[in-house]
């Protein structure tokens, strides 16, 4: 809780932008940063079930997957999502880079065609939702020119946007360093993997969508 008290973290914006009972949120970033871990996390938690499978290799998520009617609940709460994971964005992708993990040539030539065209597919879900959660690794630069890309993209559609700064877990992790490179935006720091400050996504998610 001491970093989220000391990012003064607010979610004022959530009760102005989702009155409706029911939301459409797509999950986003980068590849590898966590996005189908904390899908498959939220949905586990609250149907016993899971959005998907989970890679050290890049864009193993290479279609959107979506999850409806997710009901989350906390202190007396409650509210239903359309949950969207996406795969991830990159402004390039190339076949040799999922050579290096020990991929055949023809598979990963493979694997770079669906992720371009789950890049594109990302996109296209942006024109349907009605919030996004911004998947960033706190153990990385965040001033990136995938993330600059991808923020202004929402920001030009006017899309709200929560950044969850994941793997807080990893000792080398600074959510802090992605306030400071975009401070314009709520932040809650988590671990995906482990649960860390889930709990607080819960509880401001059906608070503020109920």
């Amino acid at each position: 809780m001491g970093i989220i008290k000391k990012l003064g973290l607010k979610f004022s914006w959530l009760k102005k932008l989702f009155k409706k009972k029911k939301a459409k949120i797509g999950i986003y970033g980068p590849p590898n940063a966590g996005k189908t871990t904390l899908a498959n996390r939220i949905v586990r938690d609250w149907t016993g079930d899971a959005m998907g499978s989970v890679s050290h290799i890049p864009h193993e998520t290479r279609r959107a997957r979506r999850r409806e009617d997710v009901t989350i609940t906390s202190n007396g709460s409650s509210v239903t999502l359309d949950i969207i994971d996406t795969p991830g964005i990159a402004t390039k992708i190339d076949f040799h880079d999922f050579m290096a993990f020990g991929l055949p040539e023809d598979e990963s030539k493979r694997r770079a065609k669906e992720a371009t065209e789950g890049v594109m597919e990302s996109v296209k879900w942006l024109e349907d939702l009605d919030g996004v959660i911004l998947v960033m690794d706190a153990t990385e630069d965040p001033y990136t020119q995938v993330n600059v890309v991808i923020i202004g993209n929402f920001e030009a559609r006017k899309l709200p946007i929560l950044i969850a700064a994941n793997k807080i877990d990893l000792p080398n992790s600074s959510p802090a360093r992605i306030h400071s490179a975009f401070p314009q935006h709520p932040l809650v720091p988590i671990s995906a993997l482990e649960g860390k400050n889930i709990d607080l996504l819960y509880k401001e998610i059906a608070e503020h969508f109920g």
